[in-house]
């Protein structure tokens, strides 16, 4: 009994079920910590991409509810993905296309990352705020957004705490972070289903996996700088298993030929929804690195692979990157007191354009 309490104190951000496709018969997978310096080791896949009561929340009939929803969601989705190791016909019906489409867009932001990201956006944010109004407007920001008169002293330590170079200590709730994920999954879909997708079986080549195993591809005409995203990457790679990928390339391609009001314009992006322009590839030595490269790029701690797939990970790993997005200079921004603005309780357009 303590064995299974203990398992379900653990709440996959990965599906074990998807971990699967990675492992070896007895469910035992390869993790590397990056920046891959330290040795790698092999354990169950129960043991890893999971944290103790992730999605708990307290307070409900079930505080752990939520693992019985996403394993609906991860059940739905390995089935499909059986259907794709089995040579099922290939473009997917579209109720599969969606049930696929769904669980990548879920996995691209349940991570720690994903929470971390949140916090920090949320604590810059507060930071900015706070400190333009100024020190002699904190009262009147607390009464704002608390709903009680603070004390001289709890102004003041909540000015020294809001305006530290990384804002005040955040932490999001466990119902705050599904909430959270739920509404960016929904978002992502579209742009997920909407691309032509490439189904790629590999023979003798493996792919890897890691904690964030949803890798966007930049356009190489794109400058770095300019970042990238879920509506302007050339392209979006997910290891299905390790010896199957699925690639989702750019629609603008085909699309943006014609004008976006146009019929064929319209007629071009439903047949792309609806999958009449997927295809299935053979996996070459390139499109392994394609992948193999960009997902170890967007790995934030962990990589995983198959306990005989050594040779896949590439050897160039990055350091830990815990956060996916940063808000830049944010912290650069020096407060000595004094209000930016007149109406100094209340965050105007002024704030915005000190970003």
């Amino acid at each position: 009994m303590a064995g299974i309490e203990s398992t379900k104190k653990l709440h996959h951000y990965v599906p074990q079920a998807y971990l699967r496709g990675f492992a070896n018969a007895k469910d035992r997978v390869t993790a590397i910590r990056l920046p891959g310096s330290s040795e790698p080791f092999t354990t169950s896949v129960r043991n890893v991409a999971a944290q103790t009561h992730f999605h708990r929340v307290e307070g409900l009939e079930r505080p752990d509810e939520f693992e019985d929803v996403l394993a609906v969601t991860e059940g739905e989705a390995q089935s499909v993905i059986r259907k794709l190791e089995q040579h099922n016909p290939f473009p997917l019906p579209e109720g599969d296309r969606w049930t696929l489409a769904y669980f990548i867009a879920l996995q691209a932001v349940r991570g720690p990352d994903t929470r971390r990201t949140a916090e920090q956006i949320q604590a810059k944010m507060i930071r900015l705020e706070v400190g333009a109004g100024g020190r002699n407007n904190v009262k009147a920001w607390i009464k704002k957004n608390f709903g009680f008169d603070a004390t001289d002293a709890q102004a003041e330590r909540i000015w020294v705490e809001a305006t530290h170079p990384d804002g005040p200590p955040i932490t999001f709730s466990n119902l705050a972070h599904i909430q959270h994920m739920v509404e960016a999954a929904a978002q992502l879909v579209p742009y997920i289903a909407g691309r032509p997708w490439s189904l790629t079986r590999f023979r003798r080549r493996s792919l890897i996996t890691s904690d964030a195993p949803v890798a966007l591809i930049g356009n190489p005409e794109v400058e770095p700088w300019e970042g990238v995203g879920f509506g302007t990457a050339w392209g979006i790679a997910f290891p299905l298993t390790r010896k199957l990928g699925l690639l989702m390339s750019d629609p603008t391609v085909i699309a943006d030929a014609f004008a976006p009001d146009s019929p064929r314009h319209q007629e071009i992006a439903k047949s792309i929804r609806e999958g009449k322009m997927d295809r299935v590839q053979q996996g070459t030595t390139s499109l392994e690195r394609l992948f193999n490269d960009h997902v170890a790029a967007s790995a934030r701690e962990w990589i995983y692979r198959h306990p005989d797939d050594a040779s896949y990970v590439p050897s160039d790993l990055h350091d830990p990157t815990l956060i996916n997005i940063e808000m830049r200079g944010a912290s650069d921004i020096a407060f000595d007191g004094t209000p930016w603005f007149e109406r100094s309780s209340e965050m105007t357009p002024a704030v915005a354009t000190q970003l």
